[in-house]
């Protein structure tokens, strides 16, 4: 994982400078062909999993890949298949509000909404710096995090952007509780580590002004909320091993710490802080996939799924079978894979996808 952290450094440095089953038991079928045919589009996208695939960095080859349960079959490109043009650069996040997709694309400094059901493009969303992740306030705003310049404010109605909350460099994951966002805020890059403050912001959704901070690890990359409405933040120790990562247990009524659980080295870099559907237990990745119970006085010593060679890179977990996806790298050229697990940690299946696929949003169908 030490990768992708030394790979968004060197995004940003950019942007700075320049304003365990054998193959017999697994299923796999996968539809690849030129992207300007849409003959094997699927009709809709009712139960499943878009992918969402980074791409190369300056090679504008981002991509969402639709994995069918039904069919049992992966189907590349939709965007371009069904836009007859690429998506953009670098595809950081999707999530769906609506009947809409907001596909949050970084390097090509946009968000592009389709219509989830045939993923037609309906509007572009211009005038972004970076953006990393869209997380919904209610009906009617969004809140845009971004590797610098501030987090936007988009209107839902017109689907433009309305406003910036200034913030001090890089913000990513954000969670909503009540009327508040909750915002993980890595802070900026310096050469002196101690100057890039890291915290959560506390914002006030009714009047999008920041009211309160939250002193945390280093680099706050994931956020997750439990059912005892707790918030739980993965702090990575960063991408230089400067300090040893951490899981951080908030309560968001007091916004204060309440627990802090230390890795035992610097020797890896943890990410991608997902929680199941029952909001008991806690995933990430650290080299392999770990499992840790909310109520564990510390974090787990072995993976619930092991690495096995694999370079994984995201995860997430089914809302309601609680089933793992994770997805391989590979060598961040040829196409990537996703595994599915049970939430024991056995193999259900396996999809080859695009390239550098980091992200994964469900159909609104899977999530009930």
């Amino acid at each position: 994982m030490r990768k992708l952290f030394a790979y968004t450094l060197f995004l940003l440095s950019l942007i700075l400078c320049f304003p365990s089953c054998s193959k017999q038991s697994i299923r796999e079928t996968s539809v690849d062909s030129d992207p300007s045919d849409t003959s094997l589009l699927p009709t809709t996208y009712q139960h499943g999993i878009f992918v969402i695939n980074e791409g190369n960095f300056n090679w504008g080859n981002a991509s969402v890949t639709f994995i069918d349960y039904s069919a049992n079959k992966t189907v590349q490109k939709i965007y371009q298949k069904a836009n007859a043009r690429n998506l953009g650069d670098v595809a950081e996040s999707m999530k769906i509000f609506g009947a809409l997709g907001y596909i949050v694309v970084n390097n090509s400094n946009r968000i592009e909404i389709v219509d989830f059901k045939s993923f037609k493009s309906l509007k572009t969303i211009t005038g972004l710096h970076s953006p990393r992740h869209i997380e919904f306030v209610d009906s009617n705003k969004a809140y845009v995090t971004s590797l610098q310049r501030g987090i936007s404010i988009l209107d839902l109605h017109s689907n433009e952007i309305t406003g910036t909350i200034a913030v001090h460099g890089w913000t990513e994951n954000l969670v909503r509780f009540n009327h508040y966002m909750f915002v993980a805020a890595i802070g900026e890059f310096n050469k002196t580590s101690s100057r890039r403050k890291a915290q959560i912001l506390v914002i006030d959704t009714r009047t999008d002004q920041i009211i309160d901070s939250i002193p945390t690890g280093k680099e706050p990359i994931g956020l997750a909320i439990d059912n005892k409405e707790k918030i739980w933040a993965l702090c990575s120790g960063g991408y230089d091993y400067f300090e040893i990562p951490s899981i951080i247990k908030i309560n968001p009524e007091l916004r204060k710490v309440e627990e802090v659980f230390k890795f035992p080295t610097t020797q890896r870099v943890p990410s991608r802080l997902s929680i199941n559907t029952l909001g008991d237990t806690l995933y990430f990745l650290n080299g392999g996939i770990f499992q840790m119970p909310i109520h564990s006085k510390g974090v787990p010593a072995f993976p619930l799924v092991n690495p096995n060679g694999r370079l994984f890179y995201g995860l997430t977990i089914h809302p309601v079978t609680g089933n793992i996806f994770v997805s391989d790298a590979l060598d961040y050229v040829q196409n990537g894979v996703v595994y599915q697990y049970s939430p024991s940690g056995t193999l259900i299946s396996q999809y080859t996808v695009g390239r550098i696929p980091g992200s994964f949003c469900f159909t609104p169908d899977d999530l009930h």
